[in-house]
């Protein structure tokens, strides 16, 4: 085994043996589904789902639906802890009819921009190696655990059955951080659509404010749900609250920004205008006034 596969095989240990720690913070519940603790079993569902997709992704060399089972997961864990609530608060239909929202809306507008570009150059040459490829598949199966178990947690608890002050505050954070990612992709959508922009960098509309405004309004969101979350946890199910700093930390930090920094100034590094755009331009945190013209170019 080579030193590459040896290190794709020790990430792909470390993001499972995550993963079994987060059961860990179950809340005092004696919710089961066959016969094993909800929040464990929801977790284990996580990942099996990811390993299942990854092997007929792997034998039909297709990442395709990669982003798409990420988003599908999102709803049908949910809907399974919903569902094998004995009493279903309001808060909890809130969080479902927003993960189900959030999750439905992204994974279809990724489903569909893979299907009209034909390819996601992520994956080029990682599907080509069994244990790269797999360690992507579980390394979502964190993702979606990590960013997803303050619902899973506050959902377990007990809790009052109408809407604190504090949840309807959360709401507004998530409808505000929904409301920019959604502007977001439908601008850069609308902007790579148009044939003259071809080969541009957007910094037009919300994109003159962030170099990135979609993660700002997806880490916004998840924030959002934190805050809603936070007057049904308790004792050990306060570190679910985990989940928007993992966000923030794995878009600003790793598989997110700096993979799309490195490729756009790979792409307009050398050009004057991208250069004004990026020193004028936050990467990450909206800035609330603009101060850059226009310079209608594109950033993948």
């Amino acid at each position: 085994m080579t030193s590459k596969n040896i290190g794709h095989l020790r990430l792909i240990i470390v993001f499972t043996v995550i993963i079994g720690f987060l059961s860990l913070i179950t809340p005092d519940t004696n919710l089961k589904i066959l016969d094993i603790n909800i929040l464990q079993f929801i977790l284990f569902y996580i990942w099996l789902v990811q390993i299942v997709a990854f092997i007929f992704a792997f034998i039909y060399q297709t990442e395709k639906y990669y982003d798409f089972i990420g988003s599908l997961t999102y709803s049908t864990s949910t809907l399974i802890v919903y569902y094998s609530l004995p009493v279903k608060t309001q808060t909890d239909t809130v969080l479902l009819a927003l993960v189900l929202i959030w999750s439905l809306r992204l994974g279809l507008f990724l489903f569909r921009r893979i299907l009209e570009d034909g390819k996601d150059n992520r994956f080029t040459k990682p599907k080509q190696s069994f244990l790269h490829f797999l360690q992507y598949w579980t390394g979502q199966a964190m993702w979606v655990s990590f960013t997803c178990i303050a619902v899973y947690v506050a959902m377990i608890s007990e809790e009052e059955n109408t809407l604190t002050t504090v949840s309807l505050f959360g709401l507004i954070i998530w409808i505000f951080g929904f409301t920019i990612e959604v502007i977001s992709d439908a601008q850069k959508r609308t902007f790579r659509k148009d044939l003259n922009n071809k080969g541009k960098f957007i910094s037009n509309g919300l994109w003159s404010r962030s170099r990135h405004p979609n993660y700002f309004g997806e880490i916004t969101l998840w924030v959002g749900v934190a805050v809603i979350s936070l007057s049904s946890l308790n004792g050990i199910g306060y570190v679910a609250l985990i989940s928007p700093l993992f966000v923030y930390a794995l878009l600003s930090k790793g598989s997110g920004i700096p993979l799309l920094e490195r490729s756009a100034d790979k792409k307009w590094g050398s050009e004057p205008e991208y250069q004004a755009y990026k020193n004028n331009t936050p990467v990450l945190f909206p800035k609330l006034f603009n101060n850059i013209e226009n310079t209608h170019s594109n950033s993948d």
